[in-house]
């Protein structure tokens, strides 16, 4: 579904990414994994369209994507939620799930927005609240949720647990379980790389711009260089 090939990307004169390629097959997860600053957040946003590349290609489903603008690439399947959540903080849940769907003006929400409180119900609690007053992981939920209001075939997941408890951590890896038993393809970048190899399928080391390792989310998980370095055995 999405392959990434020899893609550079900088910030000014720095270099950031250095013809990093990877691929993500339908259907499943791809884990990208690494140390802050190594480039994971650049490499997703690059995809998304919001962060130039200087050289390189992104093909999505067979078609070169990199000159695409990101909000074009929304209304091919792509959707990111981005590290951090980025919340619309001081309008209500429901709100912030509408605005997911800007690029579907004319379609009927309302079975979206109830697959989106069927899969996270305290939403549907707290509709009306405003996405500010929401705890981290209700924030989270709702990140997840307005991305998917967009109906993407490939959904970029940027560090989905980062500042929740070990029990949120542990509900939003099931969600992202359950999504990829519904058809839907993911690329999750996680710090906590320990979570990230249990769910995926496949799986990338990215350090310092370069991808170092890549295969099976299990050989990953065994290579005794990742297993030193990022999951503290």
């Amino acid at each position: 579904m999405l392959l990434v090939e020899s893609l550079t990307s900088a910030y000014g004169r720095i270099e950031v990414l250095h013809r990093v390629s990877i691929e993500v097959r339908a259907a499943e997860i791809a884990a990208l994994v690494g140390a802050n600053g190594a480039g994971k957040t650049t490499l997703l946003r690059a995809i998304s369209g919001v962060q130039p590349t200087t050289a390189g290609c992104i093909r999505f489903e067979g078609k070169p994507i990199e000159k695409v603008p990101s909000h074009a690439r929304v209304a091919l399947g792509i959707t990111q939620v981005p590290e951090g959540r980025q919340l619309f903080a001081p309008l209500s849940v429901e709100d912030n799930l509408k605005l997911g769907a800007w690029s579907r003006r004319a379609a009927d929400l309302t079975p979206d927005l109830a697959r989106a409180y069927a899969l996270f119900p305290v939403l549907a609690e707290m509709r009306k609240t405003q996405a500010g007053a929401l705890s981290g992981g209700q924030q989270q939920m709702l990140a997840i949720a307005r991305a998917l209001m967009a109906k993407p075939r490939l959904l970029l997941l940027d560090e989905p647990s980062m500042g929740l408890a070990p029990i949120l951590v542990d509900q939003t890896l099931e969600t992202i379980r359950e999504l990829k038993s519904e058809g839907l393809t993911i690329l999750l970048v996680e710090q906590n790389a320990r979570a990230a190899l249990a769910i995926a399928d496949r799986a990338y080391v990215l350090e310092t711009g370069r991808i170092t390792l890549s295969g099976t989310a299990a050989e990953i998980r065994f290579d005794p260089r990742v297993r030193e370095a990022y999951l503290g055995i």
